[in-house]
């Protein structure tokens, strides 16, 4: 007999189609929202969109009949201490790759008067777009994608999905766009994995909140092409853009990759017995 292709042998809803209809769902919500924002002459912040990512996953998920801690994962104490966990490897993703830029004085850092105050109004911004993307990359339509296709798959979808979204700034690096488009695809297949071992949005949430923000506001570099002011201000000298990133920022640089490689294989290799109860391996 010919699968049913709507739905599956339970009666229900194949993913593909929640995947499509969770689109239509952000689609629906995003229209109206561009017009009042157009109408103002603004453009949509930061909080509008995470809130319209979220309102989207929790109409879909309500649609499923599922509950909120499978989209978010489990809402209990292993959240806040994956949240930690993510954050402190985040911060070491960027800080270590800088550490060593500074070490053989390929970029210097000095203090900026300002920076405190720069980099307190900068963090709630990351903190939005952070929560925009992964509930965008790693929630409702990565989970569904999951389900329907595999790990493997789902994450090459929305790998490259995730590198999509950066294509402006990629193309403006000429060749050094590819090093740059390496490390942000490696970077999302990062995040899928730390959902993958623990089934929960804290940890990549952690994660992506914690590199952008020491990249940005703490070391005063650039965040996939977007400057700003930080804590610090950098001196990137002479160095090659391959090495140091150049104005994009360390996912741009040499030692940024080898820093998101070395984190990926230590995060793939992580025996299961050493995460929280209710983690999971590929």
């Amino acid at each position: 007999m010919t699968p049913n292709p709507i739905v599956d042998g339970a009666g229900r809803l194949r993913s593909g189609w929640w995947a499509a209809a969770f689109l239509a769902v952000l689609a629906g919500l995003l229209v109206p929202l561009l017009l009042l924002a157009g109408g103002r002459g603004a453009e949509v912040s930061l909080l509008e969109q995470a809130a319209l990512v979220l309102v989207a996953s929790l109409i879909c998920q309500g649609l499923r009949r599922r509950p909120l801690a499978e989209l978010l994962g489990p809402l209990d104490m292993r959240w806040p201490r994956q949240l930690l966990l993510g954050a402190v490897a985040g911060a070491l993703l960027m800080a270590a790759p800088a550490l060593l830029l500074g070490l053989v004085g390929a970029v210097g850092w000095r203090l900026n008067p300002g920076g405190a105050a720069a980099a307190g109004a900068a963090l709630p911004l990351l903190a939005a777009a952070a929560v925009t993307e992964e509930l965008l990359f790693r929630g409702f339509l990565f989970q569904r994608l999951l389900h329907g296709l595999g790990s493997w798959a789902a994450q090459l979808i929305i790998a490259a999905l995730f590198v999509l979204t950066h294509s402006d700034a990629l193309r403006a690096l000429g060749a050094l766009g590819l090093l740059a488009g390496l490390n942000i695809f490696l970077a999302s297949i990062l995040f899928g994995v730390a959902y993958l071992r623990t089934r929960s949005l804290a940890m990549p949430l952690g994660l992506h909140f914690a590199a952008n923000a020491v990249q940005g506001p703490v070391l005063g570099l650039g965040i996939s092409g977007a400057g700003g002011a930080g804590f610090l201000v950098p001196s990137l000298g002479s160095a090659p853009d391959w090495l140091d990133g150049g104005t994009f920022g360390l996912e741009a640089s040499l030692p940024g990759l080898a820093c998101v490689v070395a984190l990926l294989a230590l995060l793939w290799r992580w025996p299961a017995r050493n995460w929280p109860p209710g983690g999971h391996r590929i």
